[in-house]
């Protein structure tokens, strides 16, 4: 595994489950993420695709 694909991982990650669970606070608490981090990720794969989680920085 390259270190993108480490990076990008977990986002995806807290995306799916939230899904999955229909439950975004729930995933967040999984990952540790907050609720704001978690749309952040959302909007940024919506618009710019998987590789556009790669810039995001706290």
């Amino acid at each position: 595994m390259n270190s993108d694909a480490k990076l990008i991982k977990p986002k995806l990650g807290v995306l799916e489950l939230g899904r999955q669970l229909g439950n975004v606070s729930q995933a967040c608490k999984v990952f540790g993420y907050s609720r704001d981090s978690f749309y952040r990720f959302k909007k940024l794969c919506e618009e710019g695709g998987e590789l556009a989680l790669l810039h995001f920085t706290f």
